[in-house]
């Protein structure tokens, strides 16, 4: 469980470093200077949108719990290295973060519309097939959603200065990459 949840965490903090997520993290925090409105509003949004993805990774899991799937999982983490490694950036014709009403309600609607599909969705998905715990993988998932962008709420583009996101995005590749490598020596009984 401990194991779980701690991965799920760092897998997701070290990969939205420098997601769009976070940029739109920044961009809401600039244009509508309630932190504690947004900070909750990507809470709940994260809550909702991880939940429902380690759902769908535990069920598919479950249904198809064969070698197969899990070396598939596994070189999901694999692609997730390489994809990690790729730059994010807010579409400038996005205009998610226009708002209309309480910042909590547009920073709830655009958090969880922008991580549909996202690399962190992703990896909440992988994340629930490899450990089937919904709850677990959840709350660690949206734990590192947090840990990733209450910085970024309350510091913003200072922070984007001083943080080096190639090293984060290598970081996180370097993460991710370890957990494909895993779970394929595991299923393939490299590991004993």
């Amino acid at each position: 469980m401990l194991e779980a949840f701690f991965a799920s965490t760092a897998v997701v903090a070290l990969a939205e470093i420098g997601d769009k997520t976070m940029l739109l993290a920044i961009v809401l925090a600039a244009r509508l200077r309630a932190p504690v409105a947004i900070l909750l509003g990507i809470l709940v949004a994260t809550l909702a949108n991880h939940a429902l993805a380690a759902l769908v990774g535990s069920q598919v899991a479950g249904l198809i719990d064969a070698p197969w799937f899990r070396i598939a999982v596994a070189l999901g983490f694999i692609a997730m290295a390489a994809w990690t490694l790729v730059p994010d950036k807010l579409d400038d014709d996005d205009d998610s973060a226009a708002h209309r009403g309480s910042a909590f309600l547009t920073t709830l609607v655009a958090f969880f519309l922008v991580e549909m599909g996202d690399k962190t969705q992703v990896a909440t998905i992988a994340l629930g097939a490899q450990y089937h715990s919904v709850i677990i993988v959840a709350a660690g998932t949206t734990l590192g959603m947090m840990l990733a962008n209450t910085p970024a709420v309350f510091l913003g583009e200072k922070l984007v200065e001083k943080v080096s996101l190639k090293l984060t995005r290598t970081l996180a590749a370097l993460l991710f990459l370890v957990l494909g490598l895993w779970q394929l020596a595991e299923t393939l009984g490299w590991l004993g």
